[in-house]
């Protein structure tokens, strides 16, 4: 199924009819006359889209859509409506309360389809962000987004013979929003990360001579990497349904299909901008919540549930190439004794200075994670035995040959480390599969650190994999 449906209309004709154009595009419908038994069974179903009729026995379609953004579990669900020609205000109420579309009878099939496809691939869009963020809300790392913020930007498009002027002037009073304009074949070429606008506004011309143009310019908005997140708007000079299908299909978020209406335009620039906002917001919290969940926030390295799944795409990548790469465990010698002499925050110190060491040694391409309490995981892929040995013996002296100044001791300390190395790798030959395994390299490394523990701290132990 392609997504699941409610419709919700007194009318039984009116909803089987419905049913079967949707049924024959593969979507799964369910049915309701009443808002009532609609807010019941959007619970009850988790629909993707609500079509409503715009008139209910119980309350108009404006009502219900409230109704249902008043409940958590409901109010993401979003909803069109399909009527007959009403008053102008019912169907700006409507748009108003957060109807994402007004369909008015007769309705295009094809027109139809594209509009519920277009709202249905928004919505899943959004659900993915939003179970992410739910993910990193419940490892701690997201908050609410809020709901309002700076002023957007918008950019009308269109050529210089279309009535860009005054739609300007028309929607300049009503929009808390900068406003400029551009032509199509400049709209993407002058845009930098810091200026990118937020909602795109495609005006097409009676002259269907532009119109090619601008829809290239619609599909190259969803391509281009720093704008495919903009909300875009269509809009039509008069009713057009195989072309208004074709934009929405192109990637279009919204479309006006009778030409120009300040208030109808208005009214769908700032849902678009709302939208947009608490969609940035949630790519943003769900990064934030990524980063927080492989990182060590003392030390800024990677932590363990980052660096073992790293360990291994090094050593798939060395059994493709035949290159070997090196392991190694590093662990601060005698580390009890610091935190028990100079307190935790001392010790704290001395792990995020001994990371700094570590890693400022370390070349760009080679991992350093902290996989302990003072235990850090190196990697360092396409390299030979002999320059692991150098570099772990180099990092030893970076550590050791320098006190450490920290909070709670009147002199510098002397702090040193201990470091097991292991080969993977083995150049010339079929790499073993357990030299491919994450794990058994990371206890190869741990057991000669063990070794070079043993043997009086302070220096570095090599143990390579059995062949």
């Amino acid at each position: 199924m392609q997504g699941k449906i409610l419709i919700v209309d007194a009318i039984s004709t009116n909803r089987i009819v419905l049913k079967v154009k949707l049924a024959s595009a593969f979507y799964e419908v369910i049915q309701a006359s009443t808002a009532d038994e609609a807010c019941v069974a959007a619970l009850r179903h988790d629909p993707d889209l609500v079509i409503s009729a715009m008139a209910l026995p119980d309350c108009d379609a404006a009502h219900l859509c409230r109704k249902l953004q008043q409940n958590p579990q409901t109010r993401a669900i979003p909803m069109m409506v399909i009527g007959c020609r009403p008053h102008a205000d019912t169907r700006l109420q409507a748009l108003e309360a957060g109807v994402q579309d007004v369909m008015l009878k007769p309705i295009d099939d094809t027109l139809l389809l594209a509009r519920v496809r277009s709202l249905i691939r928004a919505h899943n869009t959004a659900a993915e962000w939003r179970m992410r963020d739910d993910t990193s809300r419940a490892l701690g790392f997201a908050e609410d987004p809020a709901d309002f913020g700076p002023p957007g930007q918008a950019v009308i498009v269109g050529a210089e013979s279309a009535p860009i002027g005054h739609i300007m002037d028309q929607l300049r009073p009503a929009l808390r929003t900068s406003l400029s304009w551009s032509a199509p074949e400049t709209a993407l070429r002058d845009l930098t990360p810091g200026k990118v606008p937020d909602v795109f506004i495609l005006i097409l011309e009676e002259d269907d001579s532009h119109s090619g143009e601008v829809l290239r310019l619609l599909a190259a908005i969803r391509a281009t990497a720093i704008t495919r997140h903009a909300g875009i708007l269509v809009m039509q000079p008069r009713p057009d349904p195989g072309l208004g299908a074709y934009a929405l299909d192109l990637g279009a978020d919204d479309l006006m299909t009778d030409g120009f209406d300040k208030k109808e335009m208005s009214l769908r620039v700032k849902a678009m901008m709302r939208r947009k906002r608490i969609a940035d917001q949630l790519r943003a919290t769900v990064r934030t919540g990524l980063k927080a969940a492989v990182s060590d926030p003392l030390t800024g390295l990677h932590n363990r549930r980052y660096a073992m799944p790293h360990l291994a795409r090094v050593a798939e990548h060395s059994a493709a190439t035949g290159r070997s790469f090196a392991v190694m465990v590093a662990d601060l010698d005698h580390f009890k004794r610091i935190n028990d002499l100079y307190g935790h925050a001392s010790g704290d110190a001395v792990l995020v200075e001994a990371a700094r060491r570590l890693r400022e040694n370390l070349r760009g391409v080679d991992l350093v994670a902290r996989i302990g309490g003072e235990e850090f995981l190196i990697v360092m892929p396409a390299t030979p035995l002999p320059e692991a040995r150098a570099t772990a013996r180099r990092l030893c002296r970076k550590i050791g040959g320098t006190s450490f100044v920290i909070p709670g001791a009147s002199e510098p300390i002397s702090v040193t480390v201990s470091i097991g190395v292991t080969m993977g790798g083995l150049q010339g030959k079929q790499l073993p599969a357990m030299d491919r395994d994450a794990n058994y390299l990371l206890d190869t490394a741990d057991k000669a650190l063990y070794e070079a523990k043993i043997q009086g701290r302070n220096q570095i132990n090599l143990a390579r994999p059995a062949a």
